[in-house]
């Protein structure tokens, strides 16, 4: 697929090899990059890493895009554009039950996946150097495909989001990262006056990263493309392979709602939603004005989306889920079913036992007596029924912690 006028793109490529959607060109200069600056560069542990991304944990995940807990825990999982292993380390440690395959098209950055998970000791995992378009050459399907921060780094990302749902079984969700242009365009200002100044030394990676720092340097601290790397990206960018990542990518493709739609169309999958539905919330916007809140309830959920993004113009990137059908949602909208239910704590949760704690986004959460007292009851065993026979909480107070993704629930 020729590149998109609708999308902004950088290439450390001619323009005519750009047009010619070489995609052994533009995969042989990613993978140069990420050999000369392995990516994400964060530490090797000898022990599983902190913390937890909700995203990665199947359970919380399932319960995230369907309203109930997953029937089954021995999964596979797919970890597409792996990097330096760090989400797959997660996929692995958050997800007992499952075997997790990682792929990746540069040697080096696989190398040091590889070491990481064996230090940590993430034991259920295989690694492969492959590229997105070439995951049809994996056996069988996975139930859970994980692509963050490659799609946009594809010379043909719809390519490569068909590769991956032709690999997603039934049933099976889809957790993908992509690039927002809105932004990200001091960012794209400061990839094009690097590119300008490296002339023929363009793939030049490690001269691309000594501009970069030295233009930074030389401009004043009041030039706006300084202040927003500072707000926004600083802390991270000491790092030269986060400069690099940033900076002087060979192949970005950055979207807006309009084009991130195309992109999932293309996919020929179901899109369930923003990993981040709080963003998408026009009266986070526009609350003052609830007559203007009104009138755009006549928009689509597309159009909305549009809206949000033009007013709040700081998406830098979109994570969302795509699943393949049949997916068996639940809102628990009717009582007998949610009382036959058997409730348990969702596994991304930090602090419990406490009635302050910190909740599956590492929100903090403050619990009522009688939610505290439910919770503490949630075994996986009991029905919620069983449990509100001696807890004061109304059907309602369950259906709050539902909400808020607290508890994930088993259908009877």
């Amino acid at each position: 697929m020729a590149a998109n006028n609708k999308y902004s793109i950088n290439s450390e490529f001619p323009q005519d090899l750009v047009i010619m959607s070489d995609s052994q060109t533009v995969s042989a200069a990613v993978a140069k990059l990420y050999n000369t600056y392995p990516f994400p560069p964060e530490a090797l542990l000898d022990e599983p890493p902190p913390g937890y991304n909700w995203r990665w944990n199947w359970l919380a995940a399932h319960n995230f895009c369907t309203g109930q807990k997953p029937q089954r825990q021995d999964i596979r999982i797919l970890d597409a554009g792996c990097g330096t292993g760090v989400g797959t380390e997660y996929l692995v440690h958050l997800n007992p039950q499952a075997s997790v395959v990682g792929i990746d098209l540069s040697t080096g950055a696989l190398a040091v996946a590889k070491e990481r998970c064996q230090r940590s000791g993430a034991n259920r995992v295989e690694f492969h150097h492959l590229s997105l378009f070439d995951a049809e050459q994996l056996p069988g399907e996975f139930d859970l495909i994980n692509c963050v921060g490659v799609l946009h780094h594809t010379s043909d990302p719809i390519r490569g989001i068909q590769a991956l749902a032709k690999k997603l079984a039934p049933g099976g969700l889809m957790h993908i990262f992509v690039y927002g242009e809105l932004g990200r365009w001091e960012i794209q200002l400061m990839q094009k006056a690097i590119a300008l100044i490296q002339g023929d030394k363009k793939g030049d990676y490690r001269d691309g990263v000594q501009v970069g720092r030295q233009i930074f340097a030389s401009l004043p601290e009041n030039n706006r493309i300084v202040k927003y790397d500072k707000q926004r990206w600083s802390l991270e960018n000491n790092k030269d392979e986060y400069f690099a990542d940033m900076y002087v990518h060979p192949q970005e493709i950055d979207y807006n709602i309009e084009t991130l739609f195309e992109l999932i169309d293309a996919s020929g999958l179901e899109f369930i939603g923003f990993s981040n539905p709080s963003f998408w919330d026009l009266e986070r916007l526009l609350g003052k004005a609830p007559e203007l809140v009104e009138r755009a309830k006549e928009l689509s959920d597309r159009q909305l989306y549009r809206l949000i993004e033009l007013l709040d113009p700081e998406v830098t990137h979109y994570e969302f889920f795509l699943g393949r059908p049949p997916l068996i949602k639940t809102d628990w909208s009717d009582d007998n079913a949610l009382l036959a239910a058997i409730p348990e704590l969702n596994p991304c949760i930090e602090g419990f036992p406490s009635q302050c704690f910190f909740n599956y986004d590492y929100q903090i959460v403050n619990l009522s007596v009688a939610e505290f007292e439910f919770m503490q009851r949630c075994d996986a065993n009991s029905k919620v029924a069983d449990i509100l026979a001696s807890v004061q909480l109304g059907l309602d107070g369950v259906r709050t912690l539902l909400q808020q993704q607290l508890i994930l629930l088993t259908p009877a």
